[in-house]
């Protein structure tokens, strides 16, 4: 009887304790199961966040790339639109053949075939053209000296409306490579002159002193593109 209740006592014990084992093992595998759903949670977290980083990447490049197009392809437009106007010729203009025309440098007053100057032998000292407006006369040997550098010469006589006047005075003032005089001689109120070029019109308004100042201004019929139009001389 005794050892029947010995026995009985240890088989208890042993399957209290394997139950505590196979529970222990149980909540063990449980925990290493939600750790592993965590895990793998974060991982499809960090891939979502990946994607989301990419794609936003992809689209912040994508418009700068289509930003960087438009710039491109704007600057493009106005270079073509700049290229078209220096190629257009200008309604009503006159022309003297560039090869003609004298280049030298004289010290005695030169007898010029038009009124204004525009191209022949000149002074040395060219007249001062980053945008100068002068209220007196210039020396057109030294202004067309100017012209020689690519500046363009606007000039008026009394005809010219004050109005008009005012308003050629501030584009040049804010257009470097020309200058303004007046030229009581000339036949026109207005003229604009580049070398081997003339224009002459009545008011500041008409489109052709745009487009005048579009094309000559540093044109292509300029002899020495880029020289000086500062250090020179004012009114004779």
């Amino acid at each position: 009887m005794g050892t029947s209740r010995t026995g009985n006592s240890k088989t208890s014990t042993a399957k209290t304790s394997t139950a505590k084992t196979g529970k222990k093992a149980a909540t063990t595998a449980a925990r290493k199961a939600h750790i592993q759903e965590l895990r793998r949670a974060e991982q499809a977290r960090d891939r979502r966040n990946r994607v989301i980083a990419i794609t936003a990447g992809v689209a912040v490049l994508a418009g700068v790339a289509g930003f960087g197009s438009y710039l491109l392809l704007d600057a493009s437009e106005k270079k073509d639109k700049e290229k078209a106007v220096a190629q257009a010729p200008v309604k009503g203009e006159k022309s003297w053949d560039a090869k003609k025309l004298g280049r030298n440098h004289v010290t005695k007053k030169v007898d010029y075939p038009m009124t204004p100057a525009a191209g022949g032998d000149h002074s040395q000292a060219w007249a001062n053209c980053q945008g100068d407006v002068y209220d007196k006369p210039l020396g057109e040997e030294n202004a067309v000296h100017s012209l020689e550098h690519g500046a363009v010469w606007i000039t008026y006589n009394d005809k010219a409306a004050n109005g008009d006047i005012k308003t050629l005075s501030q584009k040049v003032r804010t257009t470097p490579y020309t200058l303004m005089s007046p030229v009581k001689e000339q036949k026109g109120a207005l003229t604009l002159t580049a070398w081997g070029r003339q224009l002459t019109v009545d008011k500041a308004s008409d489109p052709r002193v745009e487009q005048f100042l579009g094309k000559y201004v540093q044109g292509e019929q300029t002899p020495e593109p880029g020289a000086a139009c500062t250090g020179g001389v004012g009114p004779a």
